[in-house]
């Protein structure tokens, strides 16, 4: 008998290579007497499906599935993690760090998981803002990073980083990627930078290209402030992303504070699950 009554479905809505997959789950679940709901912009794919907004989901589910790849999981994972409901991710994407239930057997899996047998881990989030003379806007919530970067020209920004109000350094580089454990293994790490596993309470403040060989990835405590101040000496323009999906332009004397959220995500995991076969297996270990 499944733990969980209700349960919302999440994908892409123009994924059509999840449509199968999605009604298979959907059919499935109904199946099982579970109360199943899709996303309203997706009810249309599957027929005489019951269907909730993302915010009506977090109020009104047990748990969320997302079926894609991570970048669907991120999104759902920012959406959802006020809420407190659990997520469970069945891959249909390429690399796949996040969503780790195998599409070749995913009801199988599935199964285990609404009976009880799964691993839960709790990933944090960051939170961060841009200030603009006081004023707060372009607000968001990242799972893996917070980057500013260097938008259409070869050029670099030039910028300060602060952490918990002390002065860390000046530098030029094409931007700087502010990443989650969870992060590690997405641009953080095709920047150089280290894998951190996603347990540990840390943030790591990566440099993209920077202009000095003495420039290095810093790692701080989970629950610091940074603060990164865009010069007007050198900018150039400027983009501030979160997660890669959401985002805004930046200008000259911008500060964007980032700072650890107070919802974190919690991600479900066949019982079988092991983060460094992962590792192996998506970074072509031996």
């Amino acid at each position: 008998m499944s733990q969980f009554a209700s349960i919302g479905l999440i994908t892409k809505p123009d994924a059509s290579q999840v449509i199968d997959t999605l009604r298979t789950v959907h059919q499935h679940l109904l199946e099982q007497g579970i109360q199943v709901y899709l996303e309203e912009r997706n009810a249309e794919l599957v027929k005489n499906a019951q269907s909730l907004s993302r915010e009506q989901m977090g109020q009104r589910c047990d748990l969320a599935i997302v079926i894609g790849g991570d970048g669907t999981l991120l999104g759902a994972a920012r959406s959802l993690a006020e809420y407190d409901i659990p997520i469970v991710g069945i891959n249909l994407g390429n690399l796949g760090f996040l969503v780790d239930v195998p599409a070749s057997d995913h009801l199988s899996h599935l199964d285990q998981i609404l009976a009880g047998a799964y691993i839960e881990e709790s990933r944090f989030l960051l939170q961060a803002c841009v200030k603009r003379s006081e004023e707060t806007f372009c607000q968001g919530l990242a799972m893996n990073d917070v980057v500013v970067h260097i938008k259409n020209v070869v050029r670099m920004v030039e910028f300060e980083t602060y952490i918990n109000g002390q002065f860390v350094n000046r530098q030029r580089a094409d931007g700087l990627i502010v990443s989650t454990p969870s992060g590690s293994t997405a641009y953080a790490l095709s920047g150089g930078g280290p894998i951190l596993h996603p347990s540990l309470e840390c943030i790591t403040l990566l440099p993209i290209c920077p202009h000095t060989l003495s420039s290095r990835p810093i790692v701080v405590a989970a629950d610091s402030l940074v603060e990164i101040c865009i010069s007007e000496m050198r900018f150039e323009s400027t983009h501030v992303v979160y997660d890669g999906q959401e985002g805004c332009d930046l200008q000259p004397d911008d500060r964007i504070v980032i700072q650890k959220s107070p919802y974190p995500v919690r991600l479900l995991h066949p019982k079988d699950y092991d983060y460094y076969h992962i590792l192996r297996e998506k970074l072509n270990w031996g």
